[in-house]
């Protein structure tokens, strides 16, 4: 079991301040404590996280930090390794490929003591062919202020001729995190659905003939790399004087049709619905 955007949330928090009581996060993300309470045990117990103090190198007196590049006879590799993680001054130990066998990061109270270091206890050890110091100046961001990146957001393409309800649609979308893309016809939506593959497409029926929406969605079904995409079919042709025109009594190849003008709120929940529905392991899309 992966994590998701609730237990990123909690990991967020904490990275901020590791001493936040489940309380205070649970009121900033606004669930449960108890739901904020099982999701860090559980993190914790799966080995997700680790919740440990990061000291201030500066305030507890080491000035000097500094990386060492070890070229390594690779018959010498792990023990000249574990030798070095037993340093006290030593924070990190990484076997890296390439030019150098192991890169090593280390603190020190004064450049007197990397001296001393390098001198006496790195030229001791057996099986180092070469080694490059580099000091660290400055640490720009240090790697426990690295987050989870975020999964990418949800793409959806509006294929509708009417400008007006593009830009209110867009707005509501961008507005709850989703990337928009956008058509004026069926020949455009199917070009920009091939070429940049959206999560879901909008699709009006009366563009610029009265059923190119139905034509556009038999191009999209017929076509092995668009047959799966959810198609949202929106449009206010029910309510007009060709609502005769619309096939109802056929089947319509579209995961499912709303009535404009139809609610954000609506709107939103019915396409989360949809691509809920796509990326479940249970959802088995037939071709159509």
């Amino acid at each position: 079991m992966g994590i998701d955007d609730l237990d990123r949330d909690i990991i967020r928090a904490l990275q901020q301040n590791g001493r936040r009581t489940n309380v205070e996060i649970a009121r900033d993300l606004g669930v449960a404590e108890s739901t904020v309470r099982k999701r860090l045990d559980r993190l914790l117990q799966d080995g997700w996280v680790h919740i440990v103090a990061i000291p201030n190198l500066g305030a507890v007196g080491f000035t000097v930090q500094a990386m060492v590049l070890l070229q390594v006879e690779l018959a010498y590799v792990e023990r000249v390794a574990n030798q070095l993680a037993s340093f006290p001054q030593v924070r990190t130990v990484t076997y890296t490929t390439g030019e150098y066998a192991l890169i090593v990061e280390a603190v020190f109270e004064n450049n007197e003591a990397l001296l001393h270091f390098l001198s006496t206890q790195v030229a001791s050890l057996p099986g180092i062919d070469r080694t490059t110091t580099v000091h660290i100046l400055q640490e720009v961001k240090a790697c426990h202020q690295w987050q989870i990146p975020l999964p990418p957001s949800p793409t959806v393409l509006i294929v509708d001729d009417d400008p007006d309800f593009i830009e209110v649609t867009r707005l509501v979308l961008e507005r709850n995190g989703y990337t928009v893309l956008s058509a004026a016809d069926g020949d455009a939506g199917v070009h920009v659905l091939q070429t940049q593959h959206p999560d879901l497409v909008i699709l009006d029926v009366m563009m610029n003939s009265l059923l190119e929406g139905l034509s556009t969605t038999q191009t999209i079904r017929a076509n092995e790399d668009t047959q799966s995409t959810p198609i949202l079919m929106v449009s206010s042709i029910t309510s007009s004087e060709y609502a005769d025109s619309f096939p109802t009594d056929e089947y319509v190849p579209v995961d499912n049709f709303v009535s404009k003008p139809v609610a954000p709120e609506a709107l939103l929940r019915e396409i989360q619905r949809l691509l809920d529905h796509r990326n479940s392991p249970r959802a088995q899309r037939r071709p159509r």
